[in-house]
């Protein structure tokens, strides 16, 4: 007899326990932002191939959204429950942001050196390498 009511005892704490985990989870709300810094991340490191400059927009308008949304987590951080997206996609802008801006870089010396002519022309192109290069 004793042991059915231990055995009674612990399934209404185990109930309990489970009710309580149950209502933690469905009261934390995702943070608004979240899938869009993520999506602003991956947009940033694939516009790094648009000349650098779709890749800085992405990034830097991902960071700021990162901003918002860190400060809403920082208040009450047992409310959020989405932090894990937020903090990657802050990584992937800075990611993004680091490769757009090398690449604008990269693409501002080109242009410097051999011109904006010689871009879309292939044999002035080889003039202008041929007269670099010294041969």
């Amino acid at each position: 007899m004793q042991s059915l009511w231990f055995f009674l005892i612990f399934i209404n704490i185990f109930q309990l326990f489970k009710l309580n985990i149950k209502n933690y989870i469905m009261n934390q709300q995702k943070l608004p932002n979240a899938t869009a810094v993520l999506v602003l991340g991956i947009v940033s490191i694939v516009g790094c191939c648009c000349y650098g400059v779709l890749g800085l927009i992405a990034g830097i308008v991902g960071l700021v959204l990162y901003k918002k949304d860190i400060a809403l987590y920082n208040a009450n951080p047992s409310l959020y429950s989405d932090y894990s997206n937020l903090n990657t996609g802050r990584i992937l802008c800075i990611i993004g942001l680091i490769l757009s801006a090398l690449y604008l870089v990269i693409n501002i010396i080109f242009i410097a050196v051999f011109g904006l002519e010689a871009i879309s022309d292939q044999e002035l192109m080889q003039e202008k390498m041929r007269e670099l290069l010294g041969q």
